[in-house]
């Protein structure tokens, strides 16, 4: 393939599907750049003379594949568009693509082990420390003092709601007076 088939069409079915736009600029192939550099040390001049036409070949077999990958690419967003895959569908498929391949790789599936053993061992650190939480809470209300304060409590308990149940004349009322009645709202 010669430089002046660069910008021609490539036939994949459909007029103008293999040109080149000017996005496709890429380093340039100089042949005036790559012969005039020293040759390696232990080549013959014949030698470097077939690695270069080799490197000329190589490069323009590239240029050749970057060419036909575009126009494979706007052929298969063509064919996206008529079919009405938008670019949203493409994107959640490579997503789910990728998650799928990131799920079943090797590091993937170790650092879940790993993940899930420590998950375990915390959960039952937590279990014997609630455990071991709720004994001391156990004890300590089994202890001389805590049941002292309870007592304290549930006798203060009885004296308010006793005193409650057994009407309010036990009980000092707010306003200071027993049975008078109460005067009217106090202005403010």
């Amino acid at each position: 393939m010669n430089m002046d088939s660069v910008g021609q069409d490539i036939n994949l079915n459909s007029p103008n599907k293999g040109l080149l736009s000017d996005f496709m600029t890429d380093v340039p192939v100089d042949p005036g750049v790559t012969a005039r550099t020293p040759a390696v040390e232990g080549l013959t001049e014949a030698e470097e003379e077939e690695l270069r036409a080799e490197l000329a070949k190589v490069e323009e077999e590239i240029v050749t594949l970057r060419q036909v990958l575009a126009a494979k690419e706007r052929h298969c967003g063509e064919l996206k568009r008529r079919l009405g895959l938008s670019t949203l569908v493409g994107l959640k498929q490579n997503l789910s693509r990728s998650w799928h391949d990131v799920q079943v790789s090797n590091a993937y599936k170790k650092t879940q082990e790993t993940l899930s053993q420590a998950g375990q061992k915390t959960s039952a650190a937590l279990s014997t420390m609630g455990s071991a939480i709720s004994r001391k809470l156990g004890d300590m209300r089994n202890s001389a003092t805590f049941k002292s304060f309870e007592d304290r409590v549930g006798t203060i308990k009885s004296k308010v709601v006793g005193g409650r149940e057994n009407g309010s004349a036990s009980l000092p009322s707010p306003t200071g007076g027993g049975d008078q009645p109460q005067p009217g709202p106090a202005p403010f």
